[in-house]
């Protein structure tokens, strides 16, 4: 037998032994990580309501938590039984606190008598970061998309212009919709080179409709999507300048995500 060959079954021969002294030594706490404990939350008495450590954007009381994207000043949309209604002759609004990455709640409700068709329907959007005067930011499309044709990358739950849904699941208008979305920011470098992308994820009323996708950068209406450095942002909601009946916002909520 060579002696090359030998060795090798020597040393087999003792990994063979080896193995189960090494299990008898193991022991399952050695595989059991304590430390840090994940902060207790309590959770709301609903699947839509905020729990302990959300920040309320949107109670249905007032618009506190929210200023014109024009100029700053307090908002000026409709408030009235616990909802909020789009005012588009004021604008966008926006929170008052910036975010990074975060889990955010809101609903939504389109018209029982809208009307028009495709974009003109119902059009609004959730922008996840406002980035700046005269950028749109990264928009979640909201739209009326119950029969309702339109280009796939630009109905509900569409990431606008770059990411189509996995599925349509929208409930009927006059019925609220629910979006349940977690935001991971972008990362710049110092010379503002893009250093990781920002990603999303969307149930759109409880439907998994965005899967960790990687946006390509800013909401375009026309053009190809790009990156701009930001830190953090304000969430912005948008008064569409379409001219169907505008739609209605309530119960909204944030977690910051550290």
């Amino acid at each position: 037998m060579p002696i090359q060959f030998s060795k090798v079954l020597a040393l087999s021969a003792l990994l063979a032994v080896a193995a189960p002294v090494y299990a008898q030594k193991a022991r399952p706490e050695d595989t059991e990580v304590w430390q840090p404990a994940p902060q207790v939350v309590t959770p709301g008495a609903t699947c839509t309501a905020p729990p302990s450590d959300a920040i309320v954007l949107f109670d249905g009381k007032n618009l506190g938590q929210w200023v014109s994207t024009r100029d700053k000043s307090p908002a000026k949309w409709t408030v009235a039984n616990g909802v909020m209604t789009v005012n588009k002759s004021a604008g966008n609004i926006e929170t008052k606190k910036s975010f990074k990455d975060y889990q955010l709640h809101i609903e939504w409700k389109i018209p029982s008598d809208i009307t028009g068709s495709g974009q003109a329907r119902g059009n609004s959007g959730v922008f996840l970061a406002s980035t700046g005067p005269g950028d749109d930011g990264y928009e979640l499309q909201v739209l009326d998309s119950y029969n309702n044709r339109t280009y796939v990358n630009g109905q509900a739950g569409s990431i606008y212009k770059q990411a189509i849904p996995l599925a349509n699941p929208a409930r009927k208008p006059g019925e609220w919709q629910t979006y349940d979305v977690v935001w991971t920011a972008p990362t710049f470098n110092d010379d503002g080179s893009l250093k990781t992308p920002a990603y999303v994820t969307v149930f759109f009323n409880g439907v998994l409709v965005q899967n960790h996708f990687q946006l390509q950068g800013q909401t375009l209406y026309i053009g190809k999507p790009f990156y701009k450095k930001y830190d953090t942002a304000p969430i912005k909601l948008q008064a569409h300048g379409d001219k169907s009946q505008p739609i209605s916002f309530r119960n909204i909520w944030v977690r910051e995500l550290k």
